[in-house]
């Protein structure tokens, strides 16, 4: 894959993360830096690092457990594993944090942090917060001269747990006896660790595709249509009942049907909301980027669907204040509490699993019972004119387009109208501007796209 020069692309900072091109705006003093402010809001304990797979991952994890050991920290060292795996892992070691080193969807060239807290769940906004302000504010850290004892490393492998988690919250039995054949690319992420485990609990026959977790991406990681044309051919190839994609670090699941054809990201959280609602009716939250596939599946089931700022964090705090069953984000990624408060590709496809074995359907039936919705989603380079205040200039000449639309301030801007709405924030992850639209038709959807690209700019 060819790449982009790096020289302008800066250090990505927030209250969610870091991210960035590694030896660029990424080296392992600022790795280190920004670990030293999380270690100075932690309690007293061990703290859990794990990586995604990427090249870049070991040196960055060796330089985090090497100071945090300085500090005194005991570290439990995941090596390859899944970020819903360290959220796993941290709340059952009861460790006092976590750092998961990963990108996600990004491409090759980055790396990031992502951080967790004790209760084995992303860092609240306050809490990230805290992190930010000490980052910015804290020089690089000194050598702890005189510790009264340096921190030990012990190696340990979250995925058996974490796979019997999820096989726990399905029914096993039923998958076992439909024997389903499973297609799977791991796309050289962390994902093939828990799945191998998984799939052999369900007695499913898997092929898996890109297993190995070495950061050798065969194609750009976001699990998008585009990037996976070049896969789904193999599906059908296979004889498999149904096709699965995971980003490098296995919190976000795309699905495609037994003949290969792409079904999304978007019903990837429908399609786990059904499975989850058919057994236990309750709360959903979703962020407000999310098709609007999920609320009308809770309003078929009488159940409330709440929605929240968008970032996984801000989905958990709505979920644990609505005691909700189920929850996540549009882009693929399903957060089922009973595993852990982390998206979760491993849960998303056993509830998949599922479904297939207790009805005796298949994927494309699933998918045309969705309801019936077109969304697209675009992006506009974060420049000069639209960063601070031109921003917020764009987003009026937006709203001012959109003449009579119910206009929301959660998050960036969202626009809701009869038969469809539109969402317009600065990304957390990319300097980007995200621009999502979806309603009831292609050319509805393209207009509202083309009329906001067009007032943004």
């Amino acid at each position: 894959m060819s790449h982009p020069p790096s020289h302008v692309e800066p250090l990505i900072v927030s209250v969610s993360g870091l991210r960035g091109v590694v030896g660029a705006a990424l080296t392992h003093d600022v790795a280190v830096r920004y670990v030293n402010a999380f270690a100075a809001t932690l309690p007293p304990g061990p703290v859990v690092i794990g990586r995604d797979g990427r090249e870049s991952g070991p040196a960055l994890a060796a330089a985090i457990a090497s100071h945090l050991t300085r500090l005194g920290r005991d570290v439990i060292d995941c090596g390859p594993a899944a970020t819903p795996t360290i959220g796993v892992v941290v709340r059952d070691r009861q460790a006092a944090g976590g750092v998961q080193i990963s990108a996600s969807h990004n491409p090759a060239r980055y790396n990031g942090l992502k951080l967790f807290s004790s209760a084995g769940r992303v860092l609240t906004a306050a809490a990230g917060q805290k992190v930010l302000e000490g980052f910015e504010s804290l020089g690089m850290p000194q050598p702890c001269e005189g510790k009264a004892r340096l921190g030990r490393v012990e190696v340990h492998d979250g995925a058996a747990a974490h796979a019997r988690l999820v096989v726990g919250c399905v029914d096993a039995e039923a998958i076992r006896r439909r024997r389903l054949k499973v297609w799977l690319d791991s796309g050289h992420g962390a994902g093939s660790r828990v799945a191998r485990l998984m799939f052999a609990a369900l007695g499913c026959d898997a092929v898996i595709e890109g297993g190995e977790p070495d950061g050798r991406f065969e194609h750009e990681p976001e699990p998008t249509a585009a990037n996976l044309a070049g896969l789904l051919p193999a599906i059908a190839a296979s004889g498999a009942d149904v096709g699965f994609f995971q980003d490098p670090d296995a919190d976000r699941l795309a699905i495609a049907t037994a003949d290969g054809r792409y079904i999304g990201e978007e019903c990837t959280l429908a399609l786990a909301v059904e499975a989850v609602l058919a057994r236990t009716p309750g709360p959903v939250v979703v962020n407000c980027s999310t098709s609007g596939m999920t609320a009308a599946i809770a309003a078929r089931h009488g159940v409330p669907c709440h929605v929240s700022k968008v970032g996984e964090a801000n989905v958990v705090d709505e979920m644990l204040a609505r005691k909700a069953v189920i929850g996540g984000e549009g882009n693929g990624g399903v957060i089922d509490p009973r595993v852990v408060l982390v998206r979760d590709s491993f849960i998303a496809m056993a509830l998949l699993l599922e479904r297939l074995a207790t009805e005796g359907t298949t994927v494309a039936t699933m998918a045309a019972g969705l309801p019936r919705l077109v969304m697209k989603k675009s992006k506009v380079d974060l420049s000069p004119a639209l960063r601070g205040p031109g921003l917020a200039v764009g987003l009026e000449r937006i709203e001012a387009a959109f003449d009579g639309a119910t206009v929301s301030r959660l998050d960036g801007l969202r626009l809701d109208w009869n038969g469809g709405w539109l969402l317009v924030r600065a990304s957390n992850t990319e300097p980007i501007v995200r621009i999502v639209a979806e309603a009831g038709s292609d050319a509805a959807v393209e207009a509202a796209i083309a009329k906001a690209t067009a007032a943004l700019a």
